[in-house]
């Protein structure tokens, strides 16, 4: 099978949280136990605070979306890491650098899609099969994911779900290689149609892309 590495999914952006009102330490109901004076007015907020940020000891906290930042750029540099392992036929090791990608950003439908691939490549279709419908999961108009479920699904001796998955491909993008898998998909389905006819049980009615003939 040829290897390519997607990367044409679009990222999410965490959205920014408000700051508790608590974090202020100038409200004048702060203090319960404190004489509540009319004329004494709330001093204003300093630079640091109108920008979002608090200081604790001159330390600046780090937000909710500064977090998010850097578990992106930590999660892609794991992804770069393991499509470089990948092309280079180290299947393994570029499957742990995308499994740690997997747990910063587990909803980067890529990151599934490519896993999927080198699973199919160590021979794992079981679990190629159920990273590849993650993929779908995350990304249903995106056709290369679909492909490599198909293909997954054809290794796992599912011919049947192949060719519905090759469809859902060709629905999106009609030119896309789903239309030689679905081929051998439809060839395989013939073959145990003919093997049923001489009487095979259909507990042997499982195929591997290999088996055909």
């Amino acid at each position: 099978m040829k290897m390519t590495w997607k990367k044409n999914v679009s990222d999410s952006k965490g959205k920014t949280k408000k700051r508790p009102i608590s974090f202020n330490p100038n409200l004048p109901f702060e203090d319960l136990n404190s004489s509540f004076d009319t004329n004494t007015k709330a001093e204003p907020l300093k630079e640091d605070e109108l920008r979002g940020n608090d200081v604790v000891g001159n330390k600046k906290t780090s937000l909710p979306n500064e977090e998010d930042d850097n578990s992106k750029n930590l999660a892609q540099d794991f992804e770069a890491q393991g499509n470089k392992l990948a092309e280079d036929g180290k299947y393994r090791e570029a499957l742990g650098k995308w499994e740690t990608a997997i747990t910063l950003m587990p909803e980067r439908a890529v990151l599934h899609e490519q896993k999927a691939q080198v699973l199919l490549e160590l021979g794992d279709a079981w679990n190629a099969l159920k990273a590849a419908t993650r993929a779908t999961d995350l990304e249903p108009r995106w056709a290369e994911a679909w492909i490599t479920l198909g293909r997954a699904q054809l290794n796992f001796g599912e011919p049947d779900s192949a060719i519905e998955s090759f469809d859902k491909a060709l629905a999106i993008k009609p030119d896309s290689e789903a239309k030689d898998d679905r081929q051998a998909a439809l060839h395989l389905v013939k073959r145990r149609k003919q093997l049923h006819s001489t009487g095979l049980s259909s507990a042997e009615n499982r195929f591997l892309v290999g088996d055909q003939g």
